[in-house]
């Protein structure tokens, strides 16, 4: 009598199939997921024409789709998938699937994943769309813009774990996302871009960990990022996540915290 023999990624591509059928039943997940990144950066048109872009080297266009990608990485992934393992984990969800053959990465990459694909197709609508609609025109080094998003996504997974660590219910999970949600968009150049910003401050914000994707992502567009800004820019998001990871293994919690 053979035995199945199952493969990582196949475990993975099962547990994600489960989890799409939940994040589809959720509408409040599914409203932060897909309809808030599309509407905020438009919505901050107006403000964004009225700074001073210019004397930055700026334009509207480059610093609204940076923006609009931030936007997604914190509403379609971050914030949905904190819920998502704090509600996985307070069903015990989570506990069920570490008894069978999935691994722990597994189990969080699997769950993760419909968030991940849909941030990651949102991302590249948005793109196409900011540079057709504000005329910005065809990224001037799209390997950067392309790395950058890879390391926002790295990146907002990994702290998603981490914030669902000290999460309690789903209800909670609005509040104890606001520190990152207010802090990447006031100080990672989601709203007011870095080359608007004193220089000590601006030194401060670049260490933040959407900060490198946002730079990168312009950058990847404008063409204007050095080979040793990008090669910061990367460590520093590398370092962020390595960080995110081992902070992961060391509180993320599997059982419901009672």
């Amino acid at each position: 009598m053979s035995t199945a023999v199952t493969t990582p990624v196949g475990r993975m591509a099962a547990l994600a199939r489960a989890e799409m059928v939940l994040f589809g039943r959720s509408k409040g997940t599914l409203v932060a997921a897909l309809f808030v990144p599309l509407t905020l950066p438009f919505a901050m048109r107006s403000a964004v024409e009225e700074l001073d872009l210019k004397d930055a080297g700026l334009s509207v266009g480059l610093v609204m789709l940076p923006a609009a990608i931030g936007f997604s990485l914190l509403f379609a992934v971050y914030s949905s998938l904190v819920s998502v393992f704090t509600a996985r984990r307070e069903e015990l969800v989570l506990k069920r699937l570490r008894t069978g053959e999935l691994r722990d990465a597994e189990v969080l990459a699997g769950a993760a994943l419909p968030a991940v694909v849909t941030g990651f197709v949102q991302c590249v609508l948005l793109a196409v769309g900011c540079t057709v609609l504000l005329d910005l025109g065809a990224p001037s080094a799209p390997h950067l813009a392309v790395l950058g998003l890879l390391l926002g996504l790295s990146a907002s997974v990994t702290l998603a774990a981490l914030t669902a660590s000290f999460t309690r219910t789903v209800e909670s999970a609005q509040v104890t996302t606001l520190p990152v949600l207010m802090i990447t968009m006031l100080g990672s150049g989601v709203i007011v871009p870095l080359e608007l910003l004193p220089d000590r401050l601006a030194s401060v914000c670049e260490l933040l960990p959407l900060t490198p994707v946002i730079t990168l992502v312009r950058g990847g567009w404008s063409g204007d990022l050095s080979g040793t800004e990008a090669l910061t820019a990367i460590a520093t998001a590398v370092a962020w996540t390595v960080v995110a990871v081992f902070a992961v293994r060391r509180w993320f919690r599997w059982e419901p915290r009672r």
